[in-house]
């Protein structure tokens, strides 16, 4: 397993008042540093570290984000309210449910 297609992220912790270095496949996994560049470092020898482990215990490692493929679907259950909101507007701008609720994720990034 490559570590290096892992998904990496550095970010401020207030609370810590360090950068913490986190992992989206290892969410349990975490470092803190000084520094982006260590709190990079430090996650990334972690994630090596426990992939290590899990080989030697042969437990399955989680596949990297990056190699994933996606389908494009996904459930999502919402409060029916906001569902018939939803279907009213879609049917008001003559669109699928579908193409509105897309186009509304899309614009939240």
């Amino acid at each position: 397993m490559n570590i290096e297609k892992y998904t990496y992220r550095v970010t401020w912790s207030e609370e810590d008042q360090e950068f913490v270095g986190l992992c989206a496949e290892f969410p349990s996994l975490s470092w803190l540093a000084k520094s982006q560049e260590a709190a990079l470092q430090g996650i990334r020898k972690v994630v090596k570290t426990v992939v290590k482990d899990m080989k030697s215990r042969r437990e399955p490692i989680p596949e990297p984000l990056a190699t994933t493929e996606f389908s494009g679907k996904f459930m999502l259950r919402i409060p029916p309210e906001i569902h018939r909101q939803l279907a009213i507007e879609a049917q008001e701008a003559k669109v699928s449910l579908n193409r509105l609720i897309s186009s509304k994720l899309a614009r939240s990034f």
